[in-house]
């Protein structure tokens, strides 16, 4: 794993197809390559989630930003603040009480196969965006 603790990572359900469409739609615009991501089932994050004292049984969009970690719709909303231009206003969604997003946000995780599909096995990146993924 390589990481210098600045860089946000981004740990995602390497085998949900809507997992795998949010991280196409962030690279896609993360312009200042703020972002770095790493599949839940790769090696480098079990090895994030055990530094970072995560629960291993999150099966949620995880964000580790500096020292701190975010699951859920605060994971999710935290991200829009990386994003270019009026992304960032999503941001404003965390006056939003926790348990109310994470409602929608754990109804939303829980029927994501069935509505989005799954795929047999993680996305391989291109080489032009291999850089950006943690093994």
């Amino acid at each position: 794993m390589n990481n210098d603790n600045t860089t946000p990572i981004i740990i995602f359900d390497g085998v949900c197809n809507l997992c795998n469409g949010a991280v196409q739609f962030l690279l896609k615009r993360d312009k200042r390559d703020a972002l770095r991501f790493t599949a839940m089932q790769s090696e480098a994050a079990k090895e994030l989630l055990v530094t970072y004292q995560i629960p291993t049984n999150v099966d949620s969009f995880v964000l580790i930003d500096g020292n701190n970690f975010y699951l859920k719709s605060t994971a999710a909303l935290q991200v829009s603040k990386y994003l270019p231009g009026l992304w960032k206003v999503f941001y404003l969604c965390r006056i939003i009480p926790v348990p109310i997003r994470d409602y929608v946000y754990d109804w939303v995780a829980k029927n994501r196969y069935k509505w989005f599909g799954r795929r047999t096995e993680c996305m391989l990146p291109t080489p032009e965006i291999k850089k950006k993924f943690l093994n």
